[in-house]
């Protein structure tokens, strides 16, 4: 057997393995640090604005809504990949993000949504679908709202990037703008949520053609069909991790929508408390560690913060699961398995 292919195929049995750092560039920082910035999308955009009918503005109750968070850390090796986090920041989260050697952002967008429209009974197939990509896009796919483009998640994104290239310079962010200055380089983007949050993220991936998925405690969307569609993005990007006591995995609308996706077809659903790192090299990630049947400390348990869950002395569970659905080589899966009989797929 040839060197290299001895090399990859003792990488593979052997594992954990993380995605190949592409070299793009390197950090040129007098004083490599963690950098953390924010800016405020009204600001960053004079075309910006407010759409209070589904409780997307710029401010409520005296309080700054549309703060936008950066991270990157220019002592750690760049992988070449943004992280786009659609949901409240978490700083536990993208501390982990820049220490894996990735940029991170969290973007301002309309995600507020879900109790105001697509509230028919029984809801459209398409209804939540389609309006999560009109968020994420601004584009106009759904009429039960009206989001323009510099409202959607893409701009607002690039906009802020387009800032932080400027702001920071030490951190190399143009690297993510397409040459042609109008968007940011899709291929090159972790689109990643939690519960909402990563509905949306899947939904816009099926859309878009990004580097990968990261979806913690979902995606949901039980009653939508999106799930099964075409997706621009390769079905292997897609990562998911849940706790088995969040109702959103108890009510079988996790598992069908990592079904409908395709996810089985990387191996099976394997529990990270009881296997470690590379897991079978799968898609579906599940913890039962105890939360004391919690069911709504289960369906946050899955990120850094204080519903994780930890040992004796403190440290998070989870550090290696974290790592491997940010960083895992989306060339390696594990062997298709059957659909779940028990996962009910029809739930109307």
């Amino acid at each position: 057997m040839k060197p290299l292919l001895t090399t990859l195929l003792l990488a593979f049995l052997t594992g954990p393995l993380i995605l190949a750092a592409e070299e793009p560039f390197e950090f040129q920082d007098r004083k490599p640090r963690e950098y953390k910035l924010t800016a405020r999308a009204s600001e960053l955009d004079s075309r910006a604005k407010e759409h209070p009918e589904i409780d997307f503005v710029f401010e409520k109750d005296g309080k700054v809504q549309d703060l936008q968070h950066a991270i990157v850390n220019t002592r750690v090796k760049p992988r070449g990949k943004l992280v786009i986090w659609l949901m409240g920041y978490n700083d536990g989260l993208f501390e982990r993000i820049s220490s894996y050697g990735l940029h991170g952002i969290q973007v301002h967008y309309a995600n507020r949504w879900f109790s105001k429209v697509c509230r028919e009974e029984p809801v459209g197939e398409h209804c939540r679908g389609n309006v999560r990509l009109e968020a994420a896009t601004g584009q106009d796919f759904s009429d039960q709202v009206d989001i323009p483009q510099p409202d959607g998640m893409m701009e607002r994104s690039y906009q802020f990037v387009k800032w932080l290239a400027k702001e920071n310079p030490q951190a190399n962010w143009d690297y993510f703008i397409d040459p042609d200055k109008k968007q940011l380089r899709w291929e090159h983007v972790i689109v990643a949520g939690a519960s909402h949050g990563s509905t949306t993220a899947a939904r816009f991936a099926k859309f878009q053609k990004v580097s990968r998925v990261v979806m913690f405690c979902g995606p949901r969307d039980q009653y939508q069909s999106w799930q099964s569609l075409p997706s621009a993005t390769p079905e292997n990007r897609y990562y998911g991790f849940s706790h088995v006591l969040d109702t959103g995995w108890t009510g079988d609308h996790y598992c069908r929508s990592w079904e409908l996706i395709g996810l089985n077809k990387f191996g099976p659903i394997v529990n990270v408390d009881r296997e470690r790192a590379p897991y079978g090299h799968t898609r579906r990630l599940v913890t039962d560690f105890d939360v004391k049947g919690n069911t709504r400390r289960a369906h946050s348990s899955v990120l850094p913060g204080g519903n994780a869950g930890k040992n004796k002395r403190g440290d998070y569970l989870h550090e290696e699961v974290w790592r491997y659905l940010f960083t895992h080589n989306n060339e390696y899966f594990g062997n298709p398995v059957p659909l779940d009989d028990g996962c009910e797929k029809d739930q109307r």
